[in-house]
């Protein structure tokens, strides 16, 4: 997809602050310093709209973009490595879960995850709840450019088997450094979203 316009919208903590232009809207779920942000970067052709943080867990709100003026991406925190507060972490849980809930505008997923690991526990326990409530999911495997191509398949069934991912379920490898993926990514995205 040609990207002609991206912005920043806003960051939000509550559903007051949420985009009101009733666009369809994809969300990024992964854990702190998986490439959420270098991801949507790549995808939309800028060095950085999306800010990646040096601090895992920086992100404590939801950032939406508006793209083409025909969908957002909302940027959730990172779960994981965040060195917060019990209570921050719970709010955080609480902004998360009700915004997957009940944000009309959602239409899929896409749960980010380090192709060089197998799915940690927060990977499973994220792809098992959007399971549970029906919210299409795509599995983006990041940092494909870190390890050797001849070892892309067993690192990619490795993380469809740790998932115990649904066949229909797609699972795009993805590197923000070398684009690979980017098509094949933003086609999943046009076929959620209907643009």
């Amino acid at each position: 997809m040609k990207v002609n316009q991206a912005e920043f919208v806003i960051s939000a903590v509550r559903p007051s602050q949420y985009p009101t232009d009733a666009l369809p809207e994809i969300a990024l779920a992964g854990r702190s310093n998986v490439g959420k942000s270098s991801l949507i970067n790549r995808l939309i052709h800028r060095k950085n709209l999306a800010r990646a943080s040096s601090k895992p867990g920086k992100t404590q709100t939801i950032n939406f973009y508006r793209i083409n003026d025909q969908l957002h991406f909302a940027d959730m925190p990172g779960y994981g490595f965040a060195k917060v507060s019990k209570s921050i972490r719970a709010a955080w849980g609480r902004m998360v879960e009700g915004y997957l809930i009940n944000r009309r505008e959602l239409t899929g997923v896409i749960l980010v995850v380090d192709l060089r690991h197998p799915p940690s526990q927060d990977d499973q326990a994220m792809y098992d709840w959007l399971k549970y409530h029906r919210i299409p999911v795509i599995v983006a495997a990041t940092k494909g450019d870190k390890i050797s191509r001849g070892r892309w398949p067993k690192h990619m069934k490795e993380v469809r088997e740790t998932l115990n991912m649904d066949h229909s379920d797609p699972l795009v490898l993805f590197s923000a450094q070398t684009g690979q993926g980017k098509n094949e990514l933003w086609s999943e995205i046009r076929r959620l979203t209907q643009i």
